[in-house]
């Protein structure tokens, strides 16, 4: 098999090439500016995973089941590498971390949790801050799924674009996981915020939104 070493130090030569061309391409696109969509974006879905973090952390630590601990920890290190990486370009593009963030309104339409809520996690029983922390969590991503529908619509940045795929596809999966394991504890997703005066959700239906009468609270 003497041209087997040949043939792959080929294709890894082409994949270095490939690789450099689409970095030097990406450095070459003008930097997104400080009220591009880009960066709003990933400022806000920076915001909105530091809380998701925070909340599967601290039922990561309580929880007894198996499947639950699972779940928060693959929350944690996914979207913990997703601020980073967000992170990472906002420092690229010669822009702080920083800016204005969501307000209060505008987060709560977006699912985030309240403080009160969160901390709710560390008081309550062990079943029922798992089950408050499924519905929290359920109504957190819907949440970020409205917020990557415009990213899928406008013409972005393809690391941009390539993100908000990708979280769309992982938080559409979880939603769907996360709403089985609440009903198995007896319990239904708490109903999605309604966008007050001047907030927008962009009117989208999203798996895991359909509304359910009599939610089950705990």
């Amino acid at each position: 098999m003497p041209r087997r070493p040949a043939l792959l130090a080929t294709l890894s030569l082409v994949a270095v090439l490939l690789i450099a061309a689409a970095l030097a391409l990406t450095l070459r696109s003008p930097r997104p500016g400080e009220n591009s969509p880009e960066v709003r974006f990933v400022r806000e879905m920076t915001q909105h995973h530091a809380q998701a973090v925070d909340m599967a952390t601290r039922i990561r630590d309580r929880a007894k089941d198996r499947t639950l601990r699972s779940v928060a920890l693959d929350i944690t290190l996914s979207q913990q590498e997703q601020i980073g990486q967000m992170r990472g370009w906002l420092t690229l593009w010669g822009l702080p971390w920083g800016g204005q963030g969501m307000t209060a309104e505008h987060a709560r339409v977006m699912g985030m949790a309240t403080p009160q809520e969160v901390n709710r996690l560390d008081t309550l029983p062990g079943v029922d801050a798992e089950r408050l922390f499924l519905q929290l969590m359920i109504r957190h991503h819907q949440g970020a799924l409205s917020m990557v529908q415009p990213i899928l619509r406008e013409k972005v940045r393809p690391e941009v674009l390539t993100l908000a795929r990708q979280i769309n596809t992982t938080q559409s999966g979880e939603i769907r996981l996360m709403t089985q394991m609440l009903r198995q504890r007896g319990a239904k997703p708490l109903p999605f915020p309604q966008a007050g005066q001047g907030e927008n959700t962009n009117g989208m239906d999203m798996p895991g939104m359909e509304a359910e009468p009599g939610q089950h609270q705990h």
